[in-house]
């Protein structure tokens, strides 16, 4: 009786010992498709036209303009108006006929990451709530190496490569690397010299008035929407 007594209890035992495991080994599958079904969701917001060139509205020239579809009229309208320093001072040059969500796909004003709100990023193709939260989360980004790094989790390289033509990482004038530099929109290698040329800036009045000689009032205003100054 006591040998019957022994065998149920070892019996019992590693009954419940094989039940726990399985029930752990289940909350770790769960918790993985979760993270999985997560990732798969913020992928399936990303546009698959990700090797589909978009235009700067502030940099196209006509015949760019003119090749996404736009009328000779409208490309005229659209270069006498700029600089664009919103997406919505460029939307009002479309004008009603025109199909926005279309025309993002092709050309936009890219947006800075840190200060746009997170409403305005879904606006960008392809993206949505989830991946627009992902965007604002990582605030403050100091370079274009932390947004690939931190959005590359979400989605790949090439996907992340697409979202930049869509946003900036704005710079500090007197500590950014040339990298980073180069890395803002429409700025080149003789630019970039330039801003670095007359380092230490004291104020965005002396920005202004060094970097007023190589380029015009509009372009100038462009510029200065991707740099700042620390206090």
């Amino acid at each position: 009786m006591k040998t019957l007594h022994k065998l149920f209890l070892v019996t019992l035992v590693a009954s419940l010992s094989f039940t726990a495991c399985k029930s752990e080994k289940q909350a770790e599958t769960t918790e993985e498709t979760t993270r999985e079904t997560t990732a798969t969701e913020q992928k399936s917001e990303a546009t698959e036209n990700t090797a589909t060139v978009v235009l700067n509205a502030n940099l196209a020239t006509a015949e760019e303009l003119q090749g996404i579809g736009m009328s000779e009229e409208l490309a005229t309208k659209v270069i006498e108006n700029r600089p664009y320093l919103t997406l919505a001072d460029f939307a009002a040059q479309l004008g009603e006929d025109v199909s926005k969500e279309n025309m993002y796909k092709k050309i936009f004003v890219p947006f800075n990451l840190n200060t746009t709100p997170e409403a305005d990023f879904k606006q960008i193709p392809g993206v949505g709530d989830k991946m627009a939260h992902e965007f604002e989360e990582y605030r403050p980004y100091t370079s274009v190496a932390q947004f690939r790094k931190e959005i590359g989790k979400y989605v790949d390289e090439a996907q992340v490569e697409y979202y930049l033509n869509y946003v900036f990482v704005p710079v500090e004038l007197n500590t950014a690397s040339k990298e980073d530099i180069k890395a803002l929109p429409g700025v080149g290698d003789r630019m970039t010299h330039e801003f670095e040329e007359y380092r230490p800036y004291t104020s965005m009045e002396q920005f202004r008035k060094e970097i007023g000689k190589y380029v015009d009032d509009k372009e100038l205003a462009r510029l200065e929407r991707l740099v700042y100054l620390k206090n």
